[in-house]
């Protein structure tokens, strides 16, 4: 009785569930659709993705439209369809992330040691920046670090330089939109700074100062670069030696991943 017991529960525990498994069949359903767009291949009608994949016709274009309302796809004037905004822009970070990972290091080391500061890598994460890499400054008594993987509020030096420069302005805007008036308006002032300035500083009440700037790759923007130290030792003066460092540095980032910075209005160019 005993042992059927035991062979019953263990089939229960494994029984499929229906509605899950049609979820994965249609994760499934999307990858294959998706798979069907390379660079020869940058377009696809509703009734060639049909054919392709073996499908009815009416499925194959609700898939489509489905995938077009979310904007992972976007309808062409032919009527076919072609990757939409949601894939460029992951695609574009997936690249970012993957060639400023490797590239960043050996120039954050350098940063650190020239400036006295904790230098920093931040990647948009789901909402908002996500530490990636640090180079800490193991010099000095005390120094001021982060965690990696640490999600950096919205009003770190970092988030300002995201919000400023993220492609989906529109999205940025929705992000920010439920925050209390008055706090908003002290944040919009500090994104457009950043945008004419082409850096972000903070000092937060604990006296910790941050400098940070944009790495650009090919795609548009690809990481925030910042440094962090106590006050004393970090200067947020716009001319401050620090600052041009890590302008300086966040350039030659950009220089390397192929990208460029945007025209910025201050008078002074990364780097002088």
């Amino acid at each position: 009785m005993t042992d059927a017991i035991n062979r019953s529960g263990e089939e229960a525990e494994f029984q499929p569930d229906v509605g899950a498994a049609t979820d994965i069949r249609a994760v499934g359903r999307v990858a294959q659709i998706l798979g069907l767009f390379s660079p020869t291949q940058p377009q696809l009608s509703a009734s060639a993705v049909a054919v392709r994949l073996n499908l009815n016709r009416t499925t194959a274009y609700r898939y489509c439209m489905s995938l077009t309302a979310a904007q992972i796809l976007q309808r062409l004037d032919s009527g076919e369809f072609a990757p939409g905004p949601v894939l460029l822009q992951l695609g574009a970070f997936a690249l970012g992330r993957r060639d400023v990972l490797a590239l960043a290091p050996a120039h954050m080391r350098a940063l650190s040691v020239a400036t006295g500061a904790t230098a920093v890598l931040s990647l948009w994460g789901a909402t908002g920046p996500v530490v990636s890499a640090v180079a800490d400054n193991t010099q000095r008594d005390i120094v001021v670090t982060v965690r990696v993987g640490t999600h950096l509020a919205m009003d770190t030096a970092q988030a300002r330089v995201f919000y400023a420069y993220h492609p989906d302005q529109l999205y940025i805007e929705r992000l920010l939109a439920n925050l209390p008036h008055h706090e908003h308006r002290q944040l919009i002032t500090a994104i457009e700074h950043a945008r004419a300035q082409g850096y972000a500083t903070v000092t937060n009440a604990r006296g910790i100062a941050i400098l940070a700037a944009p790495i650009f790759d090919n795609a548009g923007l690809a990481a925030a670069l910042a440094l962090l130290s106590t006050r004393d030792v970090l200067s947020t003066d716009p001319h401050s030696a620090e600052l041009r460092a890590l302008r300086r540095t966040a350039g030659d980032i950009t220089s390397e991943l192929g990208g460029s910075a945007p025209e910025f209005s201050a008078t002074d160019p990364p780097g002088d």
